[in-house]
């Protein structure tokens, strides 16, 4: 009897005679994401249907900026050189509290929104990653919060970064490099995913560089003798990465493209290209296995007799995981439960799951807890790690797609184009709007997450995996 009472009291204290939150900036905030789930969604869908790449998300960004606008925003444009990054800002005074939005889309990867596999435009891009949804949703909750303090209820500055580029250049580094995050004291982030749940696992380290051969053109049958072939020293140089793997660590990974290796079969290739990436879950360990890669390009040069060139394109850190943050955000998710899905829905996220060969178990509808942060996690890489080394970041995920789905394919973007994607994006909006609020209202709880960051950041003094001058906007 006594542990029942217990329960209904919690329950009491937790939610008021009309299910209200206690909170009820909190509750506005739901309230704000519920009552404009419609116009979310549309321009989540116009997104979508724009299917634009790094640096070309010219359409995006303008519907982002336009909603934006509307709603009171100050829009500084062109930030870090690169015209469809953006920042929209509201408020003024501390604290400053920035909201994280990505909208590139990836090659390859268009798709109707039907569980099989059906491109809508032959060849094109699409949201493989779900940044249709990702850039709405933070801008939603952004939102949210503007009108807050527009109200009055809330005092200081809410500001929401339009980053560009994550998936292919990594644009959030030339923002940084402008000092877009000098003076924000917390940073919220989400990304959508097969689950829902605080993100406090800290990724890879990443660098992208592009290595060219120089060699010499002969006929090929004639007199090959005269010939240097750029082919040769690229295929020697792949040879040399892929005994080399072997001999890494298991957290290593190591990825290329081949870009160029010729054009004829009749004729030995002058230029050769290929785009080499390595990643490790330590930067340090990155940074030596991209040094010995660059070894294993000179050797490859010098066995073909060709001339060679190493090109920085970029890299990023891994994240710097903040906990007392995760926490706060944790409590906000609890709050809300889980997603839940209709008979169709369930019925859409197995059929995704039979076409790309998973049990047919359908979508979770769960919240997972707040997990340990792993020494070395597996996953991707992002550029959100560079901004977590220059001011505190707090993350979420929230479920866009069935558990299991293969990431960066057309069923990630059937998904992000209809009802599942959408109810993930409204559960990241709500979340991050949520969490927003405890950070203004809690001056103490900002101070904590500082602390942590400066702690767990040391005496480490970032520098950014960025070349010298301005962003590759046109290539």
């Amino acid at each position: 009897m006594k542990t029942g009472l217990t329960i209904l009291l919690f329950l009491a204290l937790l939610f008021n005679v009309n299910g209200q939150h206690e909170n009820s900036m909190k509750q506005e905030v739901i309230d704000f994401v519920e009552d404009n789930f419609d116009d979310l969604t549309t321009l989540s869908d116009k997104i979508w249907s724009y299917e634009e790449e790094a640096f070309q998300e010219t359409r995006s960004a303008a519907a982002l900026k336009e909603f934006a606008k509307k709603n009171g925003f100050k829009i500084t444009e062109n930030v870090g050189g690169m015209p469809t990054a953006f920042t929209a800002e509201y408020g003024s005074g501390s604290p400053v509290i920035g909201i994280l939005g990505e909208f590139d889309a990836l090659p390859g990867l268009s798709q109707k929104t039907v569980p099989h596999k059906d491109p809508l435009n032959e060849g094109a891009p699409g949201h493989g990653c779900g940044h249709n949804l990702f850039g709405v949703a933070s801008l939603g909750a952004a939102t949210a919060i503007k009108n807050l303090i527009e109200a009055g209820e809330l005092s200081g500055t809410i500001r929401f970064y339009g980053t560009p580029a994550e998936e292919k250049y990594f644009g959030k580094l030339w923002m940084i490099r402008e000092g877009a995050f000098e003076d924000v004291d917390v940073v919220l982030d989400w990304h959508p995913s097969g689950e829902t749940k605080t993100e406090v696992q800290k990724g890879l380290a990443l660098v992208d560089f592009m290595v060219e051969y120089y060699g010499q053109a002969a006929h090929a049958s004639g007199d090959p003798w005269n010939g240097r072939s750029a082919s040769d020293a690229l295929e020697l140089y792949t040879t040399g990465i892929n005994y080399f793997r072997e001999h890494v660590e298991p957290t290593v990974r190591i990825h290329y493209h081949i870009q160029d290796a010729g054009k004829v079969v009749n004729v030995v290739p002058d230029y050769s290209r290929i785009w080499t990436r390595v990643r490790d879950t330590r930067r340090e360990g990155m940074e030596a296995v991209w040094k010995h890669m660059e070894d294993i390009a000179k050797g490859a040069a010098l066995m073909t007799k060709t001339d060679y060139k190493i090109t920085l394109i970029s890299g990023v850190h891994e994240i710097l995981v903040n906990r007392t943050g995760s926490e706060a955000m944790q409590k906000n998710m609890e709050y809300l439960g889980a997603i839940e899905y209709t008979e169709e829905e369930q019925n859409f996220a197995k059929g995704i799951q039979e076409a790309t060969g998973k049990e047919q178990v359908g979508i979770e509808s769960k919240i997972e807890p707040l997990e340990e942060t792993l020494e070395h996690p597996r996953g991707g890489s992002t550029d959100v790690g560079d901004v977590s080394w220059v001011a505190p970041v707090v993350r979420m995920r929230a479920t866009t797609a069935p558990k299991g789905t293969p990431w960066h394919s057309w069923a990630v973007v059937a998904c992000g184009g209809m009802s599942i994607g959408h109810k993930g994006m409204a559960y990241a909006a709500k979340t991050l709007g949520m969490t927003a609020i405890d950070l203004f209202e809690q001056p103490e709880l900002i101070k904590k997450i500082k602390e942590e960051f400066k702690e767990k950041k040391g005496d480490y003094e970032y520098k950014g995996i960025v070349p010298d001058g301005p962003p590759p906007v046109g290539n």
